[in-house]
């Protein structure tokens, strides 16, 4: 076995034991479910050096970014986005809540963020009436477009409408979305803003440059405990000879050169989530996994839990 794998099983293990405490209160608190960019890693058909090591080791592969938000108090918990492994991570969610979903919030129309929904229709869980929380171009292209629409002719979910920058009331938790800039070819892209009654997350898992949003990301973390944001891709380059400006995300490098002048609490704030197969945080024990972690920041793996 390879010191990497051995790294990345370690890192996990420890932020699995560091995190277990907050399950055993009763206070809600948030739990991730995976880091992956929307294709999981490794991606269909990569069998280069750094993707064939996970075909072989189940333990190596990296689910779509998806958290969920827990409230033992009153045995409820909503699932942040419904990915492709939607299966995989309903399993490990109710291992860790064992009771009923309670709904599913979506942020936008991209495959990595809401297919998971598949798995709710009569060919499979044939549920009834799982709520479904998202904005009015993607209930709109849910209820317009097969096969989701069936999803919603049959009963199997009920689609909730949200509007930028207007709460909506979970018993404990305060749920807030709001508009950012991202390729909205189907429909808008939000992010979250997650409140509890000790804490309050942010989580964005896709999104433009950080340039391209009215809003200062610096200013935001002032606000807030937590930051679960894009780290698509580390640095520009990632991809070979794609030209990574039509990819507009945020590097990984560029957003901790934003923050390099905050202070060390708003650095530690930070979670980098949803990366790609390319991005070399996926290994715990990368020189870039190294790099972030020495400059004050965090990268989130799937295991943790953070208390609200």
């Amino acid at each position: 076995m390879s010191v990497s794998v051995l790294l990345r099983r370690l890192v996990t293990a420890v932020a699995l034991l560091v995190s277990t405490a907050a399950a055993t209160q009763t206070s809600p608190y948030l739990y991730v479910l995976g880091v992956g960019q929307d294709a999981s890693f490794p991606q269909a058909g990569c069998y280069e050096p750094r993707c064939l090591p996970a075909w072989e080791d189940m333990s190596l592969r990296q689910e779509p970014t998806a958290i969920a938000v827990i409230d033992r108090a009153s045995d409820s918990s909503y699932l942040f986005e419904a990915t492709p492994e939607f299966r995989d991570q309903l399993y490990q969610l109710q291992r860790e809540a064992p009771f009923p979903l309670t709904g599913i919030f979506l942020t936008h129309a991209h495959i990595g963020h809401y297919t998971g929904l598949m798995h709710l229709g009569r060919e499979a869980m044939g549920t009834q009436g799982v709520p479904v929380y998202a904005m009015p171009r993607m209930l709109e292209y849910l209820s317009s477009n097969g096969p989701w629409s069936q999803l919603v002719s049959l009963g199997n979910i009920d689609l909730r409408r949200l509007e930028h920058d207007t709460p909506i009331r979970l018993n404990e938790l305060s749920v807030t979305p709001f508009l950012v800039p991202h390729r909205d070819e189907y429909s808008e892209t939000v992010g979250y803003r997650i409140e509890g009654p000790n804490r309050t997350a942010l989580f964005i898992p896709d999104i433009n440059k950080w340039e391209d949003w009215e809003v200062s990301i610096v200013e935001v973390l002032e606000t807030v405990d937590y930051a679960l944001i894009d780290a698509s891709f580390f640095a520009d380059g990632e991809l070979g000879d794609r030209d990574m400006s039509q990819i507009p995300h945020p590097f990984v490098s560029e957003t901790m050169a934003l923050f390099a002048q905050s202070s060390a609490e708003v650095r530690n704030k930070i979670w980098f989530i949803h990366m790609n197969q390319s991005n070399p945080l996926l290994d715990p024990g990368s020189d870039a996994s190294r790099l972030v972690q020495n400059r004050g920041f965090n990268v989130a793996r799937e295991g943790i839990r953070l208390p609200l």
